[in-house]
């Protein structure tokens, strides 16, 4: 099924909507380009080689070019998340692909990491800015994204 890049923009503009999601691999172009069309901020990490929460966190800081002082725990992801200063844009996206393992190894990590991004969302939502989290896989805890067709 081929989803329509202008509903998805528009659902993607729209901080309220904004969350941590299931999104199918099927459905990631489309995404992408929405993203893009939407003046969105999109990084694409692969966790696959982090089968530890401290692995994904060193991931997460080199992948989204985190600043130096970046500490590799969750507090600093979320001061990094919620201040996304150096990639000035007017929303976020970040696709996760990979985080099977850590899911699986230490789910008490994968859902603490899940609520820190859930922080940083809540925390753009408050000034409007719509930040999104997305998942290659499904999980407790993690609803799919309604794509509008």
């Amino acid at each position: 099924m081929a989803i329509s890049p202008h509903p998805v923009q528009r659902l993607l503009e729209d901080a309220s909507q904004a969350g941590v999601y299931h999104l199918a691999r099927s459905h990631q172009a489309a995404l992408k380009a929405a993203a893009v069309a939407a003046g969105l901020a999109v990084f694409d990490v692969s966790l696959a080689d982090a089968a530890r929460i401290e692995l994904v966190l060193a991931q997460l800081g080199r992948e989204l070019a985190f600043p130096r002082w970046y500490g590799c725990n969750y507090d600093a992801l979320k001061d990094c998340l919620s201040d996304l200063s150096w990639c000035a844009a007017t929303g976020y996206v970040l696709l996760l692909s990979g985080a099977e393992t850590l899911a699986a190894k230490d789910p008490a990590a994968f859902r603490t990491l899940n609520q820190v991004f859930a922080a940083a969302i809540d925390d753009w939502q408050s000034q409007g800015v719509p930040m999104w989290v997305f998942y290659d896989l499904r999980a407790d805890g993690l609803a799919t994204l309604p794509l509008p067709g």
